[in-house]
């Protein structure tokens, strides 16, 4: 019988045998299966993935993160899907694959469930069309047809250390970058409802939006559980707990994706928290001002955003901002005074992102600042022309004090600023409501000063008073009493005087000069350029209606502006229109100017004449602005006129970036202007068309241009035209023009007139001179392009001597009658009468002669490219004797046949309402596959733009000479073959029957 101390070593003995027996197969097991499992992971990385992979080596161990067995691959790099298949999407000097050894050694499939990134570089890039580089997992209907021995991903663990993120949106603007990311995700992520649950830590976080940074080297930690179901793609943010640098943020809500848009409900809000904390969340412009400022007291703050996101029903979420500060106090370390008993209750609503529905509640804000403070409650609802307010607003405050207090970056006030203003009630323009107000606002010995110039605005008195007894227009005034300040030691003075807000008495006294150039600078307008001054001294006095009624004697409107280097911006045109000078004399209603020089673009304008109504004009927007005046320019460049949107794509394999301009609305002609101007322009520019010396009247009235009597040079031929254009919103627009020129070059106007290329394609090859009388009236599309089913019109062309070279037609029938003379025939004096309707041109019979011959010709074709169209070729020697002939089918492929009777197209009636009368241009044009009625041929392929093209300029005719010999032959019936007939002997003819004419 063995001692217990036998027994006891016994134990001992089996466990040190079964533990190094342990150790040796967990050492000897990545050495037996190294090669199996690497062979198995590139098989699953080659099923699963359609980025490319790479990696330098591998190695299995049960140790580098036990108890797993882990296949690292060093040195990895994966590329993204397309279009960034040559761009790196995952970069890391470490990636571990944890293996599910069960899977490997009993399962048919080789499972892979944690995957552990170390130094990783991730690059998220989504392009402007929306197409992103992450699409590198293939579904499962990419993967049905796997074999057995494929491997999978079951993944249950994504573990992240010291990696660095990049997600760069360029379709949404909003770039984000995460560095020193270490993050912990962990949830059943095969299955299609699992929850993921997310720890991580973020040394710093950059967040840029539409290229202005909002967040920047923030600390984050996160600590959250969603729920996710792939199958309807929706996502519930049970827990998630968020600090960014110190604060402390509450995160839940859902999203999810429906079938026409988004459905979602964010909730993020921070309780009770410091108020340092909250500053330590700042965007970065204040990073060093919160580094250099002592706060206290207490906030909450709430942000949520609600609802669904339906494009097509335009349905966009609401958003709601609270926040709350208690005893607050703020003190910079240069600021010889605190902010203190701060308090603030704001609560704000977007409904539906409709800025004309904003609700704004401040509640309360106050705070003192050595003995002087601040006091306000602000109600609003809606905003523009429909609003009801509710406000009280009493300062007693030193600017210099506030200012030093606060030590906001790069802007400083200065003055004692005394303010009483009570307001309540309903704005309403159009039912000529207003707040009932009282009110007076005083500044004193004011100052601005920025960094961005190194002068103040000094000296400002500014006296304001607001009252309005009753809540109408009728009994609204506003007085400046005094205003005044100094800039650059140029002083400016103004003084005004509004009463009765329906019926506006005015009366206004400014002088002085307004550096505007330097004013910008001082508050620094991105965006404009301007380095020129305004100088005014003007006297204004009258009632508005006194202006309207004609009663210009009751006005007292006097006084000169003068302007230099001015850009003026508006909502109607895309680029600033540069005043370069201009002098502007007010003389009871009309506002006169005279050598008025300016630029928009390339082109450029010099103005002398006359405004009338402009002091209403200036006043209500409801007013219409009158004027006649000479306009003169060298260059008018109308493509400058019409927006633009640039497109920038890159080329992976070029490293190359090509930029596309699309016109994508038309443009817009205010409705307020009536202004009548003698045009007298040395070149114009429209589209591919150059206009020389065009002089007329030109008209803007009710949204409409019009160009009366107009006289121009056009590829050096003299023309006179009439026209107008009109737009409906910002996608379509009407024209009507009527021309008419004597004799041009055909061949010039083909290669360098776009309508007409479109209108009579079948001039590529011609040569010669042709004159010109038509009109046409139609719908321009958002490309200022005209869309053919809704041309309207009609003329005549008249051929003065052209030689028709590869004229397709001529030269099919050429060749299958085998009448050479018929082929690039000569033709003279010829007129060509057409109307154009419901994208058919009708031809009128008109007659040629060629050589011998004696042509007919008449029928329709369409813009589509089908033909209708009528010939009888009259044989020497009188045309007596003819062969009627009809061509039919396309352009691409006519069909000849002998005969009279035809079947007219069919019309493509223009529809207003139609989808594709109406839409918005794409970033890319569409591509839309043509049926081929070729068997066994790929579909061509056309985008929109062709479809605008005239079918005519196809360039192939395919016929069928058999067809057209036996159609022939048996229509003459029993006379000569045609294949033995010869021109020289043609008058040899003679049909037993009846002839044909």
């Amino acid at each position: 019988m063995k001692t217990p101390k036998e027994k006891t070593l016994k134990i001992v003995k089996i466990f040190l045998i079964s533990f190094s027996s342990l150790i040796l197969i967990l050492l000897a097991f990545p050495f037996v299966f190294t090669n199996t499992i690497t062979q198995k992971v590139k098989v699953t990385a080659n099923t699963h993935l359609n980025g490319e992979l790479n990696f330098k080596d591998s190695n299995l161990s049960f140790f580098k993160h036990f108890p797993s067995l882990t296949l690292t691959l060093n040195e990895l790099k994966l590329n993204g899907s397309e279009p960034f298949k040559k761009q790196s999407l995952v970069n890391a000097k470490e990636v571990s694959l944890g293996i599910n050894v069960f899977s490997l050694i009993f399962g048919q499939e080789t499972e892979i469930d944690e995957i552990y990134l170390d130094d990783a570089k991730i690059n998220i890039q989504v392009n402007r069309f929306g197409e992103a580089n992450y699409n590198v997992y293939k579904s499962n209907a990419d993967t049905t047809q796997t074999s057995s021995d494929e491997g999978q991903l079951k993944l249950k663990r994504i573990i992240i250390k010291n990696s660095e993120l990049v997600y760069n949106d360029k379709s949404a603007k909003m770039k984000i970058v995460l560095k020193g990311l270490n993050y912990r995700g962990t949830g059943d992520l095969q299955n299609a409802n699992f929850d993921l649950k997310t720890r991580a830590q973020i040394d710093q976080l950059s967040l840029t939006y539409d290229k202005k940074e909002y967040l920047k080297d923030k600390k984050v930690k996160a600590d959250l559980i969603t729920k996710i179901n792939t199958n309807s793609l929706s996502f519930l943010f049970e827990k998630n707990d968020l600090i960014i640098n110190k604060l402390p943020i509450e995160f839940s809500g859902f999203f999810d994706f429906i079938s026409n848009g988004y459905k979602m409900d964010f909730k993020v809000k921070t309780t009770n928290s410091n108020l340092e904390d909250l500053f330590s969340a700042l965007p970065p412009e204040f990073g060093k001002w919160v580094k250099d400022t002592k706060t206290k007291g207490k906030t909450d703050a709430a942000f949520n955003l609600t609802g669904d996101y339906i494009v097509s029903e335009n349905k966009q979420p609401e958003i709601d901002f609270a926040i709350n500060v208690r005893d607050g106090y703020i003190k910079h370390q240069n600021a010889p005074f605190p902010i203190e008993n701060l308090y603030l209750n704001l609560e704000t609503k977007l409904p539906n992102l409709d800025v004309s529905q904003l609700e704004v509640k401040l509640d309360s804000l106050y705070f003192d600042v050595n003995k002087n403070n601040l006091s306000a409650i602000l109600k609003s609802s809606g905003f523009g022309d429909v609003m009801k307010i509710d406000s009280r607003i009493k300062s007693n405050l030193d600017l210099g004090f506030v200012s030093s207090a606060l030590q906001i970056p790069n802007f400083e006030l200065g003055g004692k600023l005394i303010a009483d203003i009570v307001a309540n009630g309903n704005y309403n323009a159009r039912k000529r409501l207003f707040p009932k107000a009282k009110g007076t606002f005083n500044w004193e010995n004011g100052t601005i000063k920025t960094t961005y110039y190194p002068n103040a605005i000094q000296n400002i008195q500014l006296d304001v008073k607001l009252n309005n007894p009753s809540g109408y227009f009728k009994d609204a005034s506003l007085d400046i009493t005094k205003g005044h300040f100094t800039f650059e030691n140029e002083p400016f003075q103004l003084a005004a005087h509004f009463q009765n807000f329906d019926d506006v008495a005015y009366n206004i006294a400014a002088n002085g000069t307004l550096n505007v150039g330097k004013i910008y600078q001082v508050f620094k307008v991105d965006g404009i350029d301007v380095n020129g001054k305004i100088t005014a001294n003007i006297s204004l006095k009258g009632k508005q209606s006194d202006a309207t009624g004609g009663n210009y004697a009751k006005l007292e409107n006097k006084g000169t502006l003068s302007v230099q280097k001015i850009a003026t911006r508006t909502t109607f045109l895309p680029l600033p229109f540069v005043i370069e000078n201009g002098t502007f004399i007010f003389n009871q209603d009309n506002l006169n100017f005279n050598d008025f020089k300016g630029k928009y673009g390339s082109s450029d304008v010099s103005m002398n004449g006359y405004f009338q109504n402009a002091i209403n004009f200036f006043l209500s927007d409801r007013e219409v602005l009158k004027g006649n005046f000479k306009l003169n320019s060298t260059l008018l460049n109308t493509n400058e006129f019409f927006f633009t949107k640039e497109i920038q794509t890159q080329t992976e394999s070029k490293k190359e970036k090509n930029i596309e301009s699309t016109i994508n609305q038309v443009m817009e002609v205010p409705t307020n202007l009536d202004l009548g101007f003698d045009l007298d322009a040395r070149k114009l520019v429209y589209e591919d068309i150059n206009i020389e010396n065009i002089t007329g009247k030109v008209t803007i009235q009710n949204g409409k241009i019009a160009l009366n009597n107009g006289k121009l040079n056009i590829i050096d031929a003299s023309a006179l035209m009439n026209g107008s254009y009109e737009n409906t919103g910002t996608q379509k627009a009407n024209f009507d023009f009527k021309m008419k020129a004597a004799e041009f070059d055909i061949k010039r106007a083909y290669n360098e007139i776009k309508l007409f290329r479109e209108l009579a394609s079948s001039a590529e090859n011609a040569e010669g001179i042709i004159g010109m009388d038509y009109a046409i009236k139609g719908v321009l599309n958002n490309k200022m392009e005209p869309i053919m089913p809704s041309l309207e019109g009609g003329g005549e062309i008249t051929v003065k001597k052209v030689k028709m070279n590869n004229f397709r037609l001529m030269n099919v029938v050429s060749e299958k009658t085998e009448y050479s003379s018929l082929k690039d025939p000569d033709l003279s004096e010829i007129i060509i009468k057409s109307t154009i309707k419901n994208n058919i041109i009708n031809i009128e019979r008109f007659k040629a002669k060629v050589s011998l011959f004696r042509l007919r010709f008449e029928g329709q074709t369409s813009f589509d490219g089908n033909l209708n169209l009528k010939m009888r070729i009259g044989l020497p020697p009188l045309g007596i004797i003819g062969i009627p002939i009809k061509v039919t089918g396309t352009q691409d492929e006519p069909k000849i046949q002998l005969g009279k009777k035809t079947e007219d197209l069919e019309e493509t009636i223009y529809d207003e309402n139609a989808p594709e009368n109406n839409t918005i241009t794409p970033l890319q044009e569409t591509i839309a596959p043509v049926a081929d009625s070729t068997a066994g041929k790929e579909p061509l392929k056309t985008t929109v733009k062709d479809t605008l093209i005239h079918p005519l300029q196809k360039d192939s005719i395919q016929t069928d000479t058999a067809t057209v010999k036996t159609l022939l032959n048996t229509a003459i019936n029993d006379t000569i073959p045609l294949e033995n007939i010869k021109s020289d002997s043609i008058y040899q003819l003679q049909p037993k029957k009846d002839s044909i004419r």
